[in-house]
């Protein structure tokens, strides 16, 4: 919700004024927009970015050394991982977030637990403004592109590209 200059004066002057219950709730709101400035924005790039976010959710990231136009970033990806656990696909956080507020992007981030290679626990660590900066990101940035393709079982053939991640033995060292 973004305040105009004229609705932030009238809700401190009615506060100062101890006007009706419910003003400390306005009040704020006036606070939670400030956060949402540009500032929020930049910081959860940023997050993005170090957190090493795109190189699975940007489909080519990883392999073009992040050589990839922000308008695509973390809108997923058909690549897929595949392992012991089966094949997995980074979500398109994109689409996730568009359908989710900030409350409960935080209590999911806070409660996620995924299949490989997505590192979970580490978004688990994070400080609450730190997703709250991703979730603004990500909204700014809007929806755009597809669902990522649905994780595949174990025991099933991919139909997309993958990549292996399995430990693979030594070739030509004798045992």
């Amino acid at each position: 919700m973004l305040l105009t200059a004229p609705i932030a004066v009238a809700v401190a002057a009615a506060y100062v004024a101890g006007d009706a219950a419910g003003i400390p709730a306005a009040a704020e709101e006036v606070t939670a927009a400030a956060v949402t400035s540009s500032d929020s924005v930049s910081r959860g790039r940023y997050m993005v970015v170090i957190g090493g976010c795109n190189d699975c959710h940007t489909s080519g990231y990883l392999f073009s050394n992040g050589d990839v136009p922000e308008a695509a970033w973390l809108t997923g990806d058909t690549m897929g991982f595949r392992g012991p656990w089966g094949t997995t696909y980074a979500t398109n956080l994109r689409l996730l977030i568009q359908d989710l507020g900030e409350d409960e992007w935080v209590a999911m981030a806070r409660n996620l637990v995924a299949r490989p290679p997505m590192p979970w626990f580490n978004l688990r660590q994070m400080q609450e403004q730190d997703l709250r900066d991703i979730y603004r990101y990500v909204r700014h940035l809007g929806g755009a592109g597809k669902p990522a393709p649905a994780a595949v079982d174990p025991d099933e053939e991919p139909t997309t590209a993958y990549i292996l991640m399995q430990p693979q033995p030594p070739v030509g060292r004798g045992r």
